[in-house]
């Protein structure tokens, strides 16, 4: 007579081997759980090595060739305070407000100048560190319009950030699934071709993204309260234009990957460095010009400054039209790569 509780152990060690040695056996999936460890680490230390980094943020405007040193004023040696040279303008101020940066220094004309958000406790702070250090006394500026809460500056980043997961992961994962338990193969019998079936599936998960983000945003906009200047159909259409280019992104990662385990991995390689480099909770103002210049190649930092133009500033369709364009073209270039790389059968 059998043991009920010994069969159970049998089938459950049983189907653990089985799935053990599956993984083992993909040396691709396998390859990159060894691999990627090691390029997480190295990847953090090169980015936090060194220093500590700043607690703060600030901008200055110094006259051309004038170094950014204690010898224009004795604040400007403060430690664990970020300076940078900032461009001169309206865009400055706006930054300020909109609590990108702490605070706004402006030494360019006598006597010197500052801006702070009034609302950002890092800028009030700053004010007081500013003052203690001594030094030529600087001119307190209030920046103009409504200030915006730093909740209304994050809020599109949070959104926009579960957007690109549910594309990413959404799209490729589940066709790499398809793959592997070889409904895909079926598919390939039928007069189904490549283009179609991943257009299919793109305004499949278009559909459902944006059933999510419009639940999602509109729950927020009722509970926080978030500042909207814009209008609503912009924003839609932003990020319909958006969605449409990380859906495609997925699209490439899956065209050809048979193991969930590898695209997984690669998904959050594209996604994770993009919530950092796009600035999903924090501004790049001030990062390096080539990490900016790499942010401008990612759809969801068009898809990030474009609402919160919409949502901070009113910024209308002529406003957001360059953000519009380059999504759009990123999802061409996506949508034709990811064609043309397709495949039905696992090799």
């Amino acid at each position: 007579m059998s043991n009920p509780l010994l069969d159970s152990w049998r089938r459950l060690r049983a189907a653990t081997w089985a799935r053990s040695l599956e993984f083992l056996r993909d040396r691709s999936a396998f390859g990159w759980s060894l691999l990627f460890p090691v390029l997480l680490v190295a990847g953090i230390a090169f980015v936090f090595s060194g220093p500590g980094q700043p607690m703060f943020k600030v901008g200055v405007l110094a006259p051309a060739g004038v170094a950014l040193d204690a010898k224009l004023h004795p604040f400007l040696a403060t430690p664990q305070v970020r300076f940078y040279a900032e461009e001169p303008g309206a865009e400055a101020v706006h930054k300020v407000q909109l609590q990108r940066i702490d605070m706004l220094l402006d030494f360019t004309a006598e006597p010197g100048r500052y801006w702070l958000n009034e609302q950002s406790p890092k800028g009030q702070l700053l004010e007081q560190l500013l003052r203690g250090t001594g030094g030529a006394p600087l001119r307190r500026e209030a920046t103009s319009g409504a200030e915006a809460r730093y909740v209304d500056w994050v809020a599109p980043g949070v959104l926009g950030m579960n957007m690109m997961f549910g594309c990413l992961f959404g799209i490729g994962y589940v066709i790499v699934r398809y793959r592997k338990n070889g409904y895909l193969k079926r598919l390939n019998a039928t007069p189904l071709r490549a283009f179609e079936f991943l257009l299919a599936q793109l305004l499949s998960r278009l559909m459902l993204i944006l059933l999510v983000a419009c639940a999602v945003f509109t729950a927020c906009r009722l509970l926080l309260h978030l500042r909207m200047e814009g209008s609503y159909l912009d924003l839609l259409l932003l990020a319909t234009v958006a969605a449409v280019s990380m859906i495609a992104m997925g699209l490439v990662v899956s065209a050809r990957i048979s193991s969930e385990e590898l695209a997984g991995g690669i998904l959050n390689v594209i996604g994770t460095p993009m919530v950092v480099l796009c600035g999903v909770f924090i501004s790049i103002d001030g990062a390096p010009h080539s990490l900016q210049v790499v942010a401008q190649l990612l759809p969801l930092t068009h898809l990030l400054e474009g609402a919160r133009a919409i949502m901070l500033d009113g910024a209308g369709l002529p406003q957001i039209a360059p953000h519009l364009l380059a999504l759009a073209a990123m999802s061409v270039v996506y949508l034709a790569l990811g064609t043309a790389l397709f495949k039905w059968r696992q090799e």
